[in-house]
């Protein structure tokens, strides 16, 4: 899933939220400095009233305007300028309000004077301070990982340009030399693979987005099967971003011609989505994890000791997954299974339901706490069985959604040993954050035993989703718990 970059306001919503509150500060400090030091500014109507104006004013006036344009490449003089412009035009505003409504009276015009002067000082100071924070910190760049491809005699060049424009962008994790290099690094990022070996690497490393910047004739044509392995890496769900060039063509995904980086590029993914939904569904994800959390809360204190008596050990289990286009993080399962069980499962492989090794299924797991198998052929359960046919085992991972390492519904993730067997486009499934549920899931999980339909279900997903496809998953989600059709 690829968030498109915002434009306007929206991308700098950061300055936003600091211009507001730095603005009702002021609003604050004026009103002590003429009423006294630690006064009520709400006490009265009108100053409660021309607070929210104020507010209100400013937040039109970055949205409508064009003053945030730029804001991380002016210098000293323009964004002073830029301050002195939104705090006569607020300070205006509010002044217009009063006049209508014929309440100068009831307000102290040096509160108003003074709002304005201290805004314009405190505003530019923040802006000042905030953008040489974005600048010196991690803070500048997104979470995602990125490599880029491109000629190693314009490598430093473009290396720049990412610098200058990093704010937003993901980290430059690795460079793919489109031709011979024999460097190991340049500008201490590595080198990480070339124009025949792009694909093998990302299929086994964590990549969210590549950009390519390089020669057209090497990118888009050529004998090299370049062009081949970008189409492959898309279709892995990697998100590509290409250089607008000669020769592009329509792959049948998402694309859009954007502004990354300085550059214009041609973006390709298999899921493009605004920042209204991202924001929903990350939205939608804190708020189930909380009360995710609080349920198994609850649920430890009751299962937690049966747990203990029959197998004594960690009631939580963790264990290393793979996350979104390949991130490694650490699970949380409420444990069902036996101290050893990751052990065992090598002895247990040749009775694996799903051949290929893709994932890890069998009719009977004797690692499960309490599940026997009688003489008759009969599955006795144990405490381990009930807590994973009725998926409690699955509810600690509601602290993995909480933490941004997974999402209420999406795909399931793999484990380490099952993630070293994907090919190129198995890894498409992991473009979407893994979830607790998804559509393999509430489609008869434990009747697929061909990995290949859990791809093309995930796939489906990933190609049709929205907030609302997000809402029926849950809902088909709690039927199939309520019917105690055990998880995978």
């Amino acid at each position: 899933m690829y968030r498109r970059i915002s434009g306007g306001w929206v991308k700098h919503l950061d300055f936003m939220v600091c211009d507001l509150l730095t603005l009702q500060l002021s609003f604050v400090l004026a009103y002590w400095l003429r009423h006294g030091w630690l006064s009520n500014p709400y006490n009265g109507m009108v100053y409660r009233s021309i607070a929210l104006v104020l507010m209100g004013a400013d937040a039109l006036l970055l949205m409508m305007s064009s003053l945030l344009k730029g804001v991380l490449h002016r210098g000293y003089w323009r964004e002073l300028r830029s301050c002195c412009e939104s705090a006569v035009l607020v300070t205006l505003a509010a002044t217009f309000y009063l006049f209508v409504l014929q309440s100068g009276d009831d307000f102290s015009r040096i509160v108003m004077g003074l709002t304005g002067v201290i805004y314009l000082v405190l505003n530019f100071l923040v802006r000042c301070l905030w953008k040489r924070l974005l600048k010196t910190s991690s803070g500048a760049r997104g979470s995602d990982a990125m490599l880029v491809a491109v000629n190693r005699a314009d490598a430093e060049a473009v290396l720049a340009q990412l610098c200058s424009n990093a704010y937003g962008l993901p980290r430059v994790t690795g460079l793919v030399m489109l031709d011979a290099c024999d460097d190991k690094s340049v500008g201490g990022i590595p080198v990480v693979a070339d124009s025949r070996t792009v694909a093998d690497y990302i299929c086994t490393n964590w990549v969210d987005e590549l950009l390519v910047v390089g020669e057209e004739h090497l990118v888009y044509g050529g004998s090299d099967g370049f062009s081949q392995q970008l189409e492959q890496i898309a279709s892995a769900g990697v998100v590509v971003h290409r250089v607008i060039g000669l020769g592009l063509q329509n792959s049948g995904r998402n694309q859009l011609v954007e502004r990354f980086a300085g550059y214009t590029v041609l973006t390709d993914s298999l899921k493009i989505v605004s920042l209204r939904q991202a924001v929903l569904k990350r939205a939608i994800d804190i708020a189930g994890g909380l009360v995710g959390c609080l349920i198994c809360g609850v649920a430890l204190a009751i299962v937690g000791p049966m747990i203990y008596i029959q197998s004594p050990g960690p009631i939580i289990f963790k264990q290393k997954r793979v996350g979104r286009n390949g991130k490694i993080f650490t699970i949380y399962k409420m444990r069902s299974m036996v101290m050893d069980a990751e052990k065992r499962k090598k002895e247990l492989m040749e009775q694996n339901r799903v051949s290929d090794g893709m994932m890890f299924k069998l009719d009977f797991d004797p690692r499960i706490i309490g599940s026997k198998l009688l003489p008759d052929g009969t599955v006795k359960k144990g405490i381990g069985n009930y807590i994973r046919d009725w998926s409690i085992d699955e509810l600690p991972q509601f602290f993995n959604v909480l933490k941004g390492d997974m999402s209420l519904v999406g795909t399931r993730p793999p484990t380490l040993d099952e993630w070293e067997k994907y090919q190129l486009h198995h890894r498409a499934r992991m473009a979407f954050r893994p979830g607790i549920t998804g559509m393999w899931q509430v489609s008869g999980r434990s009747e697929i035993t061909n990995f290949e339909d859990v791809v093309k279900l995930d796939m489906r997903y990933i190609s049709n989703w929205d907030i609302g496809l997000d809402f029926r998953i849950l809902f088909e989600t709690i039927k199939v718990v309520l019917g105690r059709k055990g998880a995978m």
